[in-house]
């Protein structure tokens, strides 16, 4: 890739989604482990989204090429993983909402249309969740197992667009993650307690009994 086009281009890599409901998190935690173990060119630019939604409009306009990471309810089994791209990635973001992330960030990017100020190139790379009604939950077995070949078509993705991957010799600490290191996945894990102790499930003596 010429000098003068590395210079111009600024390629954004988006993980959206909310940490504390169990699959939604899946996008953020692609972005946490992205950071965490490659680095990329000076023109590349990693973004932890979470649930920002129209916060996140410079961001996609100031970008000339987006890969996004994201929970999306495609229909399908659960982990499987399904690409989309450029002009369909609005319609898929928005076919089925499942939080309202998902309507924000569709309006980001149907905003960003309306001002022609739009990525050239747009990648979501979208995992089926397994379980979303689960607040203080982690990602599934199946999901979590997804991240890999997520990560493994982004780098794809990205070293095509010239972004410069390298793997790091020494994985970045905690302290340092995009997601603060309080939820960095690996301290969450750890420490979030379990299902029963936090009632994430509800707790039946409050809860009203279906006769």
């Amino acid at each position: 890739m010429p000098m003068q086009q590395l210079v111009d281009e600024h390629i954004v890599v988006l993980g959206i989604g909310n940490v504390l409901w169990a699959d939604e998190g899946f996008g953020v935690r692609c972005i946490e482990a992205l950071q965490r173990d490659w680095t990329f060119a000076p023109h590349v630019e990693l973004i932890d989204g979470g649930t920002q939604g129209l916060y996140l409009i410079q961001n996609v306009q100031s970008a000339t090429r987006l890969l996004i990471f994201d929970a999306i309810d495609y229909g399908l089994a659960p982990g499987t993983l399904k690409l989309i791209e450029n002009e369909d990635v609005p319609k898929f973001m928005g076919a089925k909402k499942m939080s309202l992330h998902q309507t924000g960030f569709q309006e980001v990017l149907c905003l960003a249309q309306l001002t022609g100020h739009y990525p050239s190139q747009v990648l979501l790379i979208g995992c089926q969740p397994e379980e979303l009604e689960d607040y203080g939950g982690s990602l599934r077995p199946v999901v979590r197992q997804a991240m890999t070949p997520a990560l493994t078509q982004a780098i794809d993705a990205l070293t095509a667009w010239g972004a410069q991957p390298q793997r790091r010799a020494q994985a970045l600490p905690e302290d340092a993650a995009l997601t603060g290191p309080m939820l960095t996945l690996a301290r969450y894990e750890r420490e979030r307690p379990s299902a029963e102790q936090a009632c994430r499930q509800g707790d039946d003596r409050f809860m009203p009994k279906v006769l």
